[in-house]
C-alpha cells in the first residue's frame, strides 16, 4: 500500500522548522512522522500527517514550496536482524531504497519504517509477496 509524504522544501535557518510544526498544530493537522535532512543552505521535510490535503493547502497558503510523494509504510518485528530480511528483499528484487526513516509505534512490539523505491509499485509488490506488512495511512 503506498501513503501520501508531503516534503517541503526549507531554507536552512532559524525558526522554519517551528512555523511548519506551529501552523500543523494550529490547524489541528496530526503529525504521524517527520525526517529532515539539510545542507548548509537548505532542508527537505518529509512528514506523515493525518490530513494530508489540508497540510498541502495550508503549507501552501503560507508560501512554502510543498510536493507530495509515494512511500511504504513496512511494519517490522523489533527484534535483531529483521530489518536485514527486508532490505535483502529489496536487494534480490533488483529495486532501490531512495531514502529510509522510522517512526514512532503504537503498536510496541514493532518498528515502523518509511521508504521510498525507485520503483514504488515493484518495491510494495515484492514485499507483500515475501510476507511485509505495510500499512495503509488510516492505521499510521
Amino acid at each position: 500500500m503506498k501513503i501520501k509524504q508531503i516534503s517541503v522544501f526549507l531554507e536552512n535557518r532559524a525558526g522554519r522548522l517551528a512555523d511548519i510544526v506551529s501552523n500543523l498544530g494550529d490547524s489541528g493537522i496530526s503529525i504521524r512522522a517527520i525526517s529532515l535532512t539539510d545542507t548548509s543552505s537548505f532542508g527537505i521535510l518529509r512528514l506523515i500527517v493525518d490530513d494530508t490535503e489540508s497540510a498541502v493547502q495550508m503549507l501552501k497558503e503560507r508560501g512554502f514550496t510543498v510536493r507530495l510523494t509515494d512511500v511504504a509504510a513496512v511494519k517490522v518485528d523489533d527484534r535483531p536482524g529483521e530489518l536485514g530480511k527486508i532490505l535483502s528483499v529489496v536487494e534480490n528484487a533488483g529495486f532501490n531504497i531512495e531514502y529510509i526513516y522510522g517512526l514512532s509505534d503504537h503498536f510496541k512490539e514493532n518498528a515502523i519504517l518509511v521508504m521510498r523505491f525507485d520503483d514504488m509499485e515493484k518495491g510494495i509488490t515484492e514485499l507483500l509477496n515475501n510476507s511485509v506488512e505495510c500499512l495503509s495511512h488510516d492505521s499510521l
